[in-house]
C-alpha cells in the first residue's frame, strides 16, 4: 500500500496519518510513504513487489514513466468523472459547481499526461438537486470499487477493450482554493446554491456577518428567475423563519438551511435565529 507521507493538521499541527494508512494498518497491510516516486529507493520498493497492476485513486503525486511501466498490466486509475470531462484534481466539486446533470467513474490506464490515458470502463450517475460534493463522492466511491473489480477480472482474462479519450470535450478540474468558498451575493442564486453544494464538506461556502465568518452548509433555491428585489442590496436577509433564511442574490433568492458562526457548531436555521435574529441583516457581498 502506497500513500502520501503523514501531514501536519489540527491545533499544534501534529502529524496525522491519512485514512488510507490507518485502514491499511488495521488490515495488516504494509505501508510505504515515499515523498516522491522520482527517487531510486521508491522505484526499487515498487519493483520489488512484483505487481500485476497498481491501482491509483486520488494519490496526489505524479508517477514518472518508470513507475507507470513497472506493474505487468500497468497502472490503473479510478477517476471520479466521465472523461475527458474534468481531468485533474477536483472533478467532483467542479461538476457540482458547473451544474452538470451527470458525472461518473472512469477506469483508465495511466500514462504521462494528466488523466489522458485510454479508458477501460466507465459508468454514469445523476447529480440530483440535493447532492453535495460529499454525497456524490460517497456514491462514486462505492461505484468505483465495484467497477475496478470487474475491470481487473476482465484484464486478467484479456477481455478489456481500451478506448482512447476523445479530443473534444476536455475540461480541467483545478485544485480547490479556499478563496473560492467566499460567496459573492451579487451572483445569480443558482450560482451561489451550486457553490454551497460544491464546497460541502470542504472548504464550506462562507460569507460575513458583522465582519465575522459565517459558514453556510446547506441551502436550497427559493426563487430563480426573479430579479433582485427593488431597493434591496444583494446579501440582504429578506426573511428569517424556522423554515430557513431567505437571502437576496444578484438575481433570485437563496434559502439558507444550515449555517455556522466561527467557533460554534453548525445549526439549522430555526435554532440559529433563536440566538441571533437576522431580519433585515445583510451578509457581506464577499
Amino acid at each position: 500500500m502506497f500513500t502520501q507521507p503523514d501531514r501536519p493538521a489540527g491545533r499544534g499541527q501534529p502529524l496525522h496519518a491519512s485514512p488510507v494508512k490507518t485502514r491499511a494498518i488495521e488490515s495488516g497491510l504494509p505501508v510505504h510513504q515515499p515523498a516522491s516516486f522520482k527517487s531510486p529507493e521508491a522505484l526499487e520498493i515498487l519493483r520489488s513487489l512484483g505487481l500485476d497492476a497498481l491501482i491509483v485513486v486520488a494519490y496526489g503525486l505524479i508517477l514518472p514513466p518508470a513507475a507507470l511501466q513497472s506493474p505487468k498490466l500497468g497502472c490503473i486509475n479510478i477517476h471520479a468523472s466521465l472523461l475527458p470531462r474534468w481531468r485533474g484534481a477536483a472533478p467532483i466539486q467542479r461538476a457540482v459547481l458547473a451544474g452538470d446533470a451527470k458525472t461518473g467513474v472512469t477506469i483508465m490506464r495511466m500514462e504521462a499526461g494528466l488523466d489522458s490515458g485510454p479508458m477501460l470502463a466507465s459508468r454514469a450517475i445523476d447529480i440530483g438537486a440535493d447532492d453535495t460534493a460529499k454525497t456524490v463522492h460517497d456514491r462514486l466511491a462505492r461505484l468505483g470499487a465495484q467497477i475496478i473489480g470487474e475491470t481487473l477480472d476482465a484484464l486478467r482474462r484479456g477481455g478489456v477493450r481500451e478506448v482512447p479519450q476523445p479530443s473534444e470535450g476536455v475540461t480541467y478540474a483545478e485544485k480547490i482554493n479556499k478563496a473560492e468558498a467566499l460567496i459573492d451575493w451579487r451572483q445569480d442564486a443558482v450560482q451561489v446554491w451550486r457553490r454551497v453544494r460544491a464546497f460541502n464538506p470542504w472548504p464550506i461556502a462562507e460569507t460575513r456577518l458583522n465582519g465575522a465568518q459565517l459558514r453556510i452548509w446547506d441551502a436550497e433555491m427559493r426563487e430563480h428567475g426573479a430579479g433582485t428585489v427593488p431597493g434591496t442590496e444583494p446579501g440582504t436577509v429578506l426573511a428569517a423563519t424556522r423554515d430557513g433564511i431567505d437571502v437576496a442574490c444578484g438575481r433570485g433568492i437563496l434559502r439558507v438551511l444550515r449555517l455556522q458562526l466561527a467557533g460554534r457548531k453548525p445549526l439549522f436555521a430555526r435554532e440559529f435565529i433563536k440566538g441571533l435574529p437576522l431580519d433585515g441583516a445583510r451578509f457581506a457581498p464577499l
